[in-house]
């Protein structure tokens, strides 16, 4: 079961986050809205869905695994949780930031079929970062299963499968449609405030869009339930690098003007990069306290500050 979703069957205030809000604009969204990173992908706004994938990945990794740090450490001197689980995360996390690492560093500029090459690497490297995710779920789910239960969920009957997977299903479009809502109107406001582009899609927009899945890895830390609150972060960070970027990416072959690679702007990369490290250093040890939290946290701000004194033109 997905961590995201026991926290929120748990919580009755995280019902109310995800739910609230989907009644008070389900009104005014039409039957054919999109989830943002597809409409933009339609679209061929292939930027914006490059950075969005890149600050998600940096989000759920830096900051929702810091404040989850401090949060839970505010409360208990020291927290514990599962290292193996962790260090998985961790590492499918570095494989995918060396697979958006090599297309800005084996790439073909200047010459005759750079594009082409760039298109045919990042089909190849989305194929096997697929391979890798789901070989990492038979890993966690099937084989080596009894390695990533933790004592939350040993001490919870299980929910049928076509209950979990159907309620799962709905939670996720739902959160979608309410956070196309919510990005577009924010990613508005961001910019009318003078904030770089740069800022706004890799910090204001991973923020708002992966507030529920924050809520409940905060409420977890605050319960010292450091597990599923790690589990959230990293394998939240895991999913959109080794699953929705490589679907994406063979999506716009169908439903985008031209196809997308995974080119991406340097700095994003090495800011990639920088976090799925920070995040096998923190982890490593399965043991956590507020400071560490702080540290983290500081990583991810020093991201932020540099972003957001980006001029406009280098955005």
């Amino acid at each position: 079961m997905s961590p995201l979703f026991h926290e929120i069957r748990r919580n009755p205030l995280l019902w109310l986050l995800v739910f609230v809000p989907v009644v008070l604009v389900a009104e005014k969204l039409k039957p054919g809205a999109h989830t943002l990173l597809f409409a933009a992908l339609h679209a061929g706004q292939y930027m914006l869905v490059k950075a969005s994938i890149a600050g998600a990945i940096v989000t759920n990794s830096l900051f929702m695994l810091g404040a989850s740090f401090l949060l839970g450490g505010f409360r208990y001197h020291i927290q514990e949780f599962n290292r193996v689980g962790a260090r998985l995360q961790a590492g499918l996390l570095f494989l995918a930031a060396v697979a958006l690492l090599i297309p800005s560093t084996i790439g073909a500029r200047g010459l005759s079929g750079a594009t082409q090459f760039s298109r045919d690497l990042s089909v190849l490297l989305s194929v096997l970062l697929l391979v890798a995710y789901g070989l990492g779920l038979l890993f966690s789910l099937k084989t080596h299963r009894e390695l990533f239960v933790g004592a939350t969920e040993e001490s919870e009957a299980a929910w049928p499968i076509g209950l979990a997977l159907g309620t799962l299903a709905g939670i996720t479009i739902l959160v979608a449609l309410v956070s196309e809502v919510f990005v577009a109107s924010v990613q508005e406001a961001a910019t009318s405030f003078g904030m770089s582009p740069a800022f706004v899609g890799f910090i204001v927009v991973a923020l708002v869009g992966g507030a529920a899945e924050m809520a409940a890895a905060f409420s977890a830390a605050r319960k010292n339930h450091l597990d599923l609150s790690v589990s959230i972060a990293l394998g939240s960070a895991v999913q959109i690098a080794l699953f929705v970027a490589p679907v994406l990416v063979l999506l716009s072959y169908f439903v985008g003007p031209a196809p997308m690679d995974l080119n991406l702007w340097p700095g994003a990369v090495g800011m990639v990069l920088l976090a799925a490290l920070t995040a096998a250093l923190v982890t490593n040890s399965g043991r956590s306290a507020w400071f560490v939290g702080v540290l983290v946290l500081m990583v991810y701000l020093l991201f932020a500050a540099a972003l957001y004194l980006l001029p406009p033109q280098g955005g």
